[in-house]
């Protein structure tokens, strides 16, 4: 390759320059804006601070109890369940998968894959699934995706019972906010007769920008609630911009974004390490690679990814299956693929968004990421609950597949950290 052709893709120092003198201006609006949400919580060390009290267990247990005591009884269940050691070690899970072998296998822990579910929508849907863990010994999940409602699932206590269970088994938990675009906030849209409306992002005009860092900010510091889904550029920027400022937030960016080549992947990196902090550290904990995207690409990606610093802080997060209904082109599985990058690229989320095709067509009610939108009366009234409750169960069971691909190829996995004793 020709030297010059790279030189010429050096960026001089003063376009850094310039782009400070915009952050720095205190006449700037876009920048007083945005500081002027944040003042409301407080300086960053005291926004943080509320956030760890918020996180606290018996903290939450409290708002639990105020909201529905009936899920004290079953976290206080959970906490018993894994201080008894009834889940499934990950050596035990390996012997039972491949027998006296596993004992003298090495398995490929730096390259460990997590095993994520979407979307743990109800707190009602934790205890079947850590049941069926214990009575088959199989594995509960290292990360879940929420995409309910969130003054719904805070009202009726789903909300702090969620973020308390997962911290009690030791999973990762991103959630949704309500401002992402499909509350009405662009008039021009509605549902999906007018879907590729929302395209590239848009859904979150003029000011929604603002009022996403305002619910933000309350649910962490008031919820314990730290990951979030990011869905547009202006919050992805201003995700960055709260973490510059010592906001100890984190984000992952949706697949709606449409990271589906590595340039645009190398696009949002950039923008990480432009806004990363001096221990190298950015609030972008993960982005949803498109669903179009090869194993080439997550390579060509994983490069810069390191040469950025970010193999370690950044996941890609790959779907692994998608809901029957309303998103891909059915039969969608890529469990063989994973199995062939997973031993040399590192920091991959499977992501499990629906159950295996031959299980979740053949039910009554197959999977349809349509159902995260819609409110839980109307899910109870129509009969669905228990429908919806099964499909959250064959994604979780999809989720253990891999997990017994990936042990059978002699790679790693990440499940429920306090649960298997990873």
């Amino acid at each position: 390759m020709d030297k010059n052709l790279h030189d010429l893709l050096k960026i001089p120092s003063d376009r850094l320059d310039a782009i400070n003198a915009v952050l720095l201006d205190p006449d700037e609006r876009a920048i007083d804006d945005f500081l002027k949400v944040v003042e409301k919580y407080g300086t960053p060390e005291e926004i943080n601070r509320k956030h760890v009290e918020s996180r606290i267990l018996e903290t939450l247990l409290k708002k639990v109890a105020a909201k529905n005591p009936g899920y004290v009884r079953d976290l206080e269940w959970l906490r018993e369940q894994r201080d008894r050691g009834a889940f499934t070690s990950v050596a035990a899970y390996r012997t039972r998968i491949l027998g006296e072998q596993a004992k003298s296998m090495s398995f490929a822990d730096d390259f460990a894959v997590t095993l994520e579910v979407s979307a743990l929508q109800y707190f009602p849907w934790i205890r079947p699934m850590c049941e069926r863990a214990i009575r088959d010994q199989t594995l509960v999940p290292g990360r879940f995706i929420a995409v309910r409602k969130m003054k719904e699932s805070e009202a009726d206590g789903d909300l702090p019972a969620i973020v308390a269970a997962l911290d009690i088994i030791g999973s990762s938990f991103v959630e949704t906010l309500d401002t992402k675009g499909t509350d009405g906030s662009n008039i021009h849209l509605g549902g999906p007769a007018t879907i590729t409306g929302y395209f590239g992002g848009v859904g979150q005009p003029n000011d929604h920008p603002l009022l996403w860092v305002d619910e933000f900010l309350y649910y962490y510091t008031n919820c314990g609630v730290q990951q979030v889904l990011n869905v547009n550029s202006g919050t992805i920027l201003l995700g960055y911009l709260l973490h510059r400022l010592g906001i100890d937030i984190q984000f992952k960016i949706s697949v709606f974004v449409g990271n589906d080549n590595p340039y645009a992947a190398f696009w949002t990196l950039l923008a990480a390490k432009l806004f990363s902090r001096e221990d190298g550290t950015s609030p972008l904990i993960g982005f949803n690679w498109a669903n179009s995207i090869n194993n080439e690409t997550m390579e060509i990606t994983a490069q810069f990814r390191k040469a950025l610093g970010f193999e370690d802080i950044v996941r890609f997060e790959h779907h692994i299956t998608e809901t029957w209904k309303s998103i891909v082109i059915q039969p969608y599985n890529r469990r063989d693929e994973l199995v062939q990058i997973a031993d040399h690229v590192a920091n991959i989320s499977a992501k499990h968004e629906g159950g295996d095709t031959e299980i979740d067509s053949a039910r009554t009610h197959p999977s349809d990421i349509l159902d995260y939108f819609r409110e839980k009366r109307e899910v109870i009234e129509s009969g669905d609950w228990e429908n919806m409750q099964l499909n959250f169960m064959d994604k979780v069971d999809a989720c253990n597949k891999t997990a017994r691909a990936l042990t059978k190829a002699g790679l790693s996995f990440v499940a429920a950290r306090e649960l298997h004793g990873q």
